[in-house]
């Protein structure tokens, strides 16, 4: 059996091992793949792994020998699973690996914007605190996060793990989502819908699915909604926001700061509006990327290939088993 994967740098750059995935098959792995190579490296291969290398309707018409795919993530737009059902080829992704990494990166963030450590530290290391006449100083405004509210769109596992810290942290939860688990409503969390969420949240954290209904949910309109002087969290997906809207948000000085891991095109292009906008973080899309997490995925991926050839698929996203 012929096993691929197509773009494996992001996932094991040389920490971890494919050497479980050695022990199903013939193993190839590329580092990255452009888009005009798939086919020719896919070849006669029964096997693919994938994480951002799409694979089109074309792919899985022009390589017949296509069993199975598995997707390095959680989300799997880049596969056109409904071609691969047609084809009766199951599609699976890796959920739940990066819960903890991505929850904790949520915090990296807002601390960052609440404490400016890192300017802090070079403001040291430049003499500044030597040569300050006080005993001590701060460049920026910091800012206590007891007693704040946290509004958190999108309560599933990545959601509700930010909820916990949160809450840890002496803050007030108020979470929207589409499906409500009323047993984690308590003192310090409950549903509350969109309107209210947006008005009473000191930061708001994104982690809802990019789908028809959210895409942009963050706009020029829902930003008029919200406390001056907001703070916006988003470690889930870009386009969740309008760039030129949030943009001009900050510039304004409506939103405080941003903490952002994610934007609408990936890598960003250097005319994207947030690259100029004022307090805005932007990190390369690493909040699941931590080497705990990134084992985990592999062991994951790996596993969900072990179920498809015992005849037990598991998390199947385009319902073929």
């Amino acid at each position: 059996m012929k096993i691929v994967v197509l773009d494996g740098y992001t996932l094991n750059p040389g920490d971890l091992s494919w050497g479980e995935l050695e022990k199903l098959g013939e193993l190839t792995v590329y580092d990255r793949t452009p888009r005009e190579k798939v086919l020719e490296r896919i070849g006669d291969a029964e096997i693919v792994y994938t994480n951002k290398t799409p694979l089109t309707r074309e792919t899985f018409y022009k390589a017949p020998n296509i069993k199975w795919v598995g997707v390095l993530a959680t989300g799997y737009d880049v596969v056109d699973i409904d071609a691969a059902r047609e084809r009766g080829i199951p599609v699976t992704n890796v959920p739940t690996y990066g819960t903890t990494a991505v929850a904790q990166m949520v915090f990296a963030l807002l601390l960052e914007i609440c404490h400016h450590v890192w300017e802090h530290s070079e403001a040291v290391k430049r003499g500044e605190w030597t040569n300050n006449a006080d005993w001590c100083f701060w460049k920026y405004p910091l800012i206590e996060l007891s007693g704040k509210t946290m509004g958190i769109i999108g309560y599933g596992r990545i959601g509700q793990a930010s909820g916990r810290i949160a809450q840890a942290m002496g803050m007030r939860v108020l979470a929207y989502d589409q499906y409500k688990n009323k047993e984690l409503e308590c003192e310090t969390m409950r549903y509350v819908d969109l309107e209210e969420l947006l008005r009473e949240s000191d930061v708001i954290s994104l982690h809802c699915p990019l789908t028809e209904s959210t895409r942009g949910i963050i706009n020029k309109e829902t930003i008029e909604k919200m406390k001056d002087g907001v703070i916006i969290i988003n470690t889930a997906r870009g386009p969740l926001i309008v760039e030129e809207d949030l943009a001009e948000a900050l510039n304004k000085g409506k939103v405080y700061a941003a903490g952002l891991d994610v934007v609408s095109v990936e890598p960003i292009k250097m005319d994207n509006p947030l690259l100029k906008a004022k307090n805005v973080i932007i990190t390369p899309h690493i909040a699941w990327a931590p080497k705990e997490s990134r084992q985990r995925l592999l062991d994951i991926a790996v596993n969900n290939l072990k179920a498809f050839l015992s005849g037990n698929p598991i998390n199947v996203v385009n319902g073929v088993v």
